[in-house]
C-alpha cells in the first residue's frame, strides 16, 4: 500500500534531498521532485525515474501544482546564503508551502530541522524551529526530524571540521569548541526518513535524532585526526574569536565559502544534544546494525571522499550570490551585450582524448596554465564574499548538469561534444565558459573554446575591458595545454 504513495521531495538537488530520492525510489515508492531548475537534476542517476515538477515554494501556484495527489512531503528547504533577512524568507517560504499542501490534501509534511534545545540559541537554529512552526499552522500534521551535525561525504559540517583538522595542527579557536554536540551519520539520517514515508498513519510532532555520542567540537576534531592519521592536534581556546571572525577564518582555510560558514559556525554556540524525550525510536525502530558512531561515520565519510564516491555535495545547491547571476543561459536572444573571447584549434588528437581532458578541468587538475592567475581570482573572490576556488570537484573525472566546479557550475554536459559552465563568482554581470569538439571529415579534431560575458551596467561593461589583457594569457595557454595533454592520452594509449 505504501508503494502506491507519492512522495514529494523539496530540495531534491540539494545534500540531503539528492541522497533521499535515491533511498525511496530503491524503496519502490513513486517520488516526484521539486526543484527550480530542472537542469540542475539532469546528470543525477535518478533524473528519469521520478516526476519532476519545476517551480519556487515561494509561488503558491507552483507550489500548489507541485503538491497535487501527493500524500507525504519532505520539506528540506533553507535559505541561510540569501543574505541578513534569511529567517524572514525561510518563514514566508513555509506559510505558503504549509497553505498549499493543505490545499492540495496532503496528509503528511515531514521537515528536516536542528536540534534547538539550548536556552542560548543561535539565529540560524532559530530560523529552523520557526521554520517548523509556520509549517505546522495548518490541518496537514508535521512531522519535524531535528538533527545536529550530519557527517556525511560532501556536508558542509564534514567538510568544514575536515579541512580545519588536517590543515591545521595547531589551531586558535573560540570557547564554544568545548561544546557538546550530537553528530549523526548521514545513513542514519536516511534511515529515519526513509522510514517516516512507511509509517500508517500520519504523525505530528517533534522528533529528535541523534548518533550513539555525544561530544565536544574539539573531540570530533581529534577523532579526525587520529582517523586520518594525524598527530593530536593542538587546540588553543582564546575568548576574542567571534562567530563573525570565524567564519572568516573558515571561509579562508576550508572550501566552505564565509556566506554559508557565518550561520555554520553561529549555530556552534549551542549545545546540541537531543532530547531523550523527543526520541523518534518507538515509532521508527533502530536500523538492523545499529546507528553509527562517530569514528565510523568519519571513516565511512573520508571512504566515500577517497573513491570518488560521493554522490550529493554541499555545494549542489549553491545560489549565485548576486541576484542578476541567479538567471543562466545565453542572454543572447534578449538583446544584452555580450562579449565574447572565442578561440580554436585543429588537432590530430582523438575527440575522446580532448573530452577527457575537457571534462578532467578544475579542482586538483588546475585549469591547464596560467594557475597563479586563477588563485588569485579564485582568492579575490573569497576576499569578496564568494566561493572562491576551493569548492573542487565532486569526481576528479566525471561531470554531470548541476555539479559546482570550483567557482563554476556544470550547465551543459554533452559527451565528446560540449562542455558549459556557468560562472558563480561574484561578477558585475553573467559570464560562462564553454568547449566544443567535433570531429573534422579528414580524421582531425576542431576544439572550440568560448568565454562569454554579458556585463551589468557601466561597470560590468569596464570590468570586461580590465581583465581582458589578461584572456591574452589565459585563454590561448589553456587551450595550448589542453590539446597536448589529449595528444599525450592517445600517445599513452597508442602504446600501452
Amino acid at each position: 500500500m505504501n508503494a502506491t504513495r507519492k512522495i514529494l521531495v523539496t530540495g531534491a538537488s540539494g545534500y540531503v534531498g539528492g541522497r533521499l530520492v535515491t533511498a525511496l525510489l530503491a524503496d519502490q515508492m513513486q517520488v516526484r521532485v521539486f526543484v527550480r531548475d530542472a537542469r540542475k537534476i539532469k546528470g543525477q542517476l535518478w533524473a528519469d525515474k521520478v516526476e519532476v515538477a519545476e517551480g519556487n515554494a515561494n509561488n503558491y501556484e507552483s507550489t500548489l501544482a507541485a503538491l497535487k495527489d501527493v500524500h507525504t512531503a519532505f520539506y528540506l528547504l533553507h535559505s541561510i546564503n540569501l543574505g541578513p533577512n534569511f529567517d524572514e524568507i525561510e518563514s514566508a517560504m513555509a506559510r505558503n508551502f504549509a497553505k498549499a499542501a493543505e490545499a492540495a490534501g496532503v496528509k503528511q509534511i515531514v521537515y528536516l530541522g536542528g536540534i534547538a534545545n539550548d536556552l542560548k540559541t543561535s539565529k540560524h537554529l532559530q530560523s529552523r524551529a520557526n521554520t517548523g512552526k509556520e509549517l505546522a499552522t495548518t490541518s496537514v500534521p508535521v512531522m519535524e526530524l531535528r538533527a545536529g551535525i550530519i557527517i556525511g561525504s560532501g556536508s558542509a559540517s564534514f567538510e568544514m571540521l575536515r579541512h580545519l583538522t588536517h590543515r591545521l595542527p595547531v589551531m586558535t579557536t573560540p570557547k564554544w569548541v568545548s561544546n557538546k554536540t550530537h553528530p549523526i551519520a548521514i545513513r542514519d539520517v536516511l534511515w529515519y526518513l526513509r522510514n517516516v514515508a512507511k509509517l500508517e498513519k500520519p504523525v505530528a510532532g517533534i522528533f529528535d535524532i541523534g548518533g550513539p555520542e555525544v561530544l565536544s567540537y574539539a573531540e570530533m576534531m581529534q577523532k579526525f585526526a587520529k582517523i586520518s592519521g594525524l598527530r593530536k592536534r593542538w587546540i588553543i581556546k582564546v575568548p576574542v574569536l567571534t562567530p563573525g571572525l570565524s567564519s572568516l577564518w573558515i571561509g579562508l582555510v576550508t572550501p566552505v565559502p564565509t556566506a554559508l560558514a557565518r550561520p555554520l559556525v553561529g549555530s556552534l554556540i549551542s549545545e546540541v544534544v537531543a532530547d531523550p524525550a523527543k526520541s523518534i525510536n518507538h515509532l521508527i525502530p533502530l536500523p538492523p546494525e545499529g546507528l553509527i558512531d562517530v569514528a565510523g561515520a568519519i571513516e565511512l565519510a573520508l571512504t566515500n571522499t577517497t573513491d570518488n564516491n560521493v554522490s550529493t555535495r554541499w555545494s549542489d545547491a549553491t545560489l549565485p550570490t548576486a541576484p542578476w547571476q541567479k538567471a543562466q543561459s545565453d542572454p543572447e536572444w534578449a538583446g544584452e551585450t555580450l562579449y565574447k573571447d572565442t578561440r580554436e584549434q585543429i588537432t590530430p588528437a582523438s575527440v575522446d582524448s580532448l573530452w577527457k581532458t575537457v571534462e578532467q578541468i578544475g579542482g586538483d587538475n588546475g585549469w591547464y596554465g596560467s594557475d597563479f592567475l586563477w588563485f588569485l581570482r579564485g582568492l579575490l573572490d573569497r576576499l569578496i564574499g564568494g566561493v572562491g576556488l576551493r569548492r573542487g570537484r565532486r569526481d576528479p573525472l566525471h561531470l554531470r548538469v548541476g555539479d559546482s566546479l570550483d567557482f563554476w557550475r556544470v550547465e551543459i554536459v554533452e559527451p565528446n561534444k560540449s562542455l558549459k559552465l556557468y560562472a558563480e563568482m561574484i561578477l558585475p554581470g553573467k559570464a560562462w565558459l564553454e568547449f566544443k569538439i567535433e570531429k573534422l571529415p579528414n580524421g582531425e579534431s576542431k576544439i572550440i573554446q568560448e568565454a562569454s560575458y554579458s556585463p551589468r551596467g557601466l561597470g560590468g561593461q569596464l570590468y570586461w575591458f580590465a581583465v581582458s589583457p589578461l584572456h591574452f594569457l589565459v585563454f590561448p595557454t589553456m587551450l595550448r595545454n589542453i590539446v597536448r595533454s589529449a595528444m599525450r592520452k592517445d600517445y599513452a594509449a597508442k602504446n600501452a
